[in-house]
Order: structure tokens, then C-alpha cells, then sequence
């Protein structure tokens, strides 16, 4: 898979090899001396993306980084690198979200399994991002009693049932059912379900 790999280490030296392994193995790389200087100017998102994060530096450290980047709503994968790996940093670093924890100096397999690994990963993520903004904008476009079947309906509700509960007769539920499927271009009421779950377990949607 291809896709942009942003390195950040103080050590210049393991920068450049860093760099050149990657690059010979297809990647583009992007790097920085510091997480300070990836923080001021955040990678786009639209295309599979990773990092390469040194845990100690001086300054911003890696996984102070890590929770900005988590706070900012970031989904790029990270890949920790360090000189010396202890139990309590790694664990907390992987309940944070990381992809990997490797120790330098990093056999090349293992660096581009990684690195693979966390690219495939933000790409499904991307992907669950995309489709989640495109149901907000379907959603976004039905009307107020639409809301109120398309909410009723994907809890398994009938039409008379959701007739009653609205105060209108079911010829009316059946219109507005309709309405509700092809503004959000559902094809089944369990394409309609999955994208009620999308938007929050149905929670959105009321």
C-alpha cells in the first residue's frame, strides 16, 4: 500500500535512514525534528497516512504528542520508536491507540510491517469517516417527521404502530417511510439500520 509516512525523531542521523528505507521500499516520507513541528502544521488526512514517533525528545515527548494528536480528533495511526522500551510506557502508549512499539536499532521486515499495518488501518478508517459524513448529510436533509418515522422505523416499529404513536393515519407513515428511504438512498430498512448506528446508535437521528 502506498501512502505518506511522517517521521518525527531529534536524531537527524536516524531521520535520514529512517527516510531512505522507507522511500526505497515505495513510500513517500515526510519529516521533523520534533513533535512540536508536525503539531504546528498537521498532515492532511485525505490519503493513507502514519507516524513515526520517537517517544523521548526533548520538548513536546511522544506520548504528551500522541494525547494532543487524540485530542485534535486525529485518526493517524502511530508507530513508536525507542532506544530503550519499558512495560508501563509501552502499555499506556497502545491503550492510547498506537499501531506499534518498536525498539531502535528496527530490523527493516519489522519497520515496514508496521508501517503497512497502521497505513491499511487509517485507510479503513478514513473510509468509516467518509461514510459517516455522508450519512450526516442525508440525514441532515430529511424533515422533522421524517426524523420522527426514520427513528421509529429503524427500532422495528410498524406502521401502524408509528401511526398511532404520531397521531396520523398509516397511508401517511407509508408516505413519509418512502421519503425517508430515498433521501437516504436505502436500499433495505437494514442499510437504513446500519445507517442509524452510524449516527450514534440511533441517537442522532431524534
Amino acid at each position: 500500500m502506498s501512502g505518506i509516512v511522517h517521521v518525527v525523531d531529534d536524531d537527524a542521523s536516524f531521520r535520514t535512514a529512517i527516510e531512505r528505507r522507507l522511500t526505497l521500499a515505495g513510500y513517500r516520507v515526510a519529516i521533523y525534528p520534533s513533535a512540536q513541528h508536525l503539531l504546528e502544521s498537521l498532515p492532511d488526512e485525505r490519503e493513507p497516512s502514519c507516524i513515526l514517533l520517537d517517544v523521548q525528545m526533548p520538548g513536546l515527548g511522544g506520548l504528551e504528542f500522541q494525547g494532543r494528536l487524540n485530542a485534535l480528533g486525529s485518526t493517524l495511526p502511530i508507530v513508536f520508536l525507542t532506544g530503550f522500551a519499558d512495560t508501563p510506557t509501552t502499555v499506556r502508549a497502545i491503550k492510547a491507540g498506537a499501531e506499534d512499539f518498536l525498539t531502535k536499532p528496527v530490523e527493516s521486515e519489522q519497520l515496514l510491517g508496521a508501517v503497512e499495518r497502521a497505513l491499511a488501518r487509517h485507510a479503513v478508517s478514513r473510509g468509516e469517516r467518509l461514510r459517516l459524513q455522508e450519512v450526516k448529510v442525508l440525514a441532515a436533509g430529511l424533515t422533522m417527521r421524517e426524523r420522527q418515522v426514520f427513528a421509529l422505523v429503524v427500532r422495528g416499529k410498524l406502521n401502524k404502530q408509528i401511526a398511532f404513536e404520531l397521531g396520523t393515519t398509516e397511508r401517511t407513515i407509508k408516505a413519509h417511510r418512502h421519503q425517508v428511504m430515498e433521501k437516504m438512498k436505502a436500499q433495505s430498512l437494514a442499510e437504513l439500520v446500519r445507517m442509524a448506528e452510524r449516527l450514534g446508535v440511533l441517537g442522532q437521528i431524534n
